[in-house]
C-alpha cells in the first residue's frame, strides 16, 4: 500500500536522494515520484523489489499448479510417465538412460 506520506515529487528526491535512499532502506515502503502534480515513478529499495519479484514468482508458480490442476480435473492432461516416454522415444534414448523414478 502506499501510503500518502510517501509521495513527493522528483525535484524533491533529487535534491535529497541520499536522504530517500536511508528512508527507502529503513522503512521497506516505497516512494511515488510526482512531475507536475501526477504520478510518474515509484522507487523502491533493492531488498524489497527482490523480495516483491520472489513473491510475484511463487503468485505465478501457485497460479500456473492450480491451472494445472484444473486442467486434469477436466481430463485434459496425460500421465508423466507417457509423456516421459513420448520424450525418450523423440530423442532416441535408450531405455533406463532417463529414469521418469528419478524425477
Amino acid at each position: 500500500m502506499i501510503h500518502l506520506e510517501e509521495i513527493h515529487a522528483l525535484s524533491h528526491f533529487q535534491r535529497n536522494t541520499k536522504a530517500f535512499i536511508r528512508r527507502l532502506k529503513k522503512t521497506r515502503r516505497p516512494a511515488v515520484l510526482t512531475v507536475n502534480g501526477r504520478a510518474e515513478m515509484v522507487v523502491l529499495d533493492a531488498v524489497s523489489y527482490q523480495d516483491l519479484l520472489e513473491r510475484l514468482d511463487r503468485l505465478e508458480a501457485l497460479e500456473g499448479i492450480r491451472r494445472g490442476l484444473e486442467s486434469m480435473k477436466r481430463g485434459e492432461g496425460r500421465p508423466a510417465r507417457e509423456v516421459f516416454e513420448e520424450v525418450r522415444r523423440r530423442l532416441k534414448l535408450r531405455p533406463g538412460a532417463w529414469n521418469s523414478k528419478s524425477t
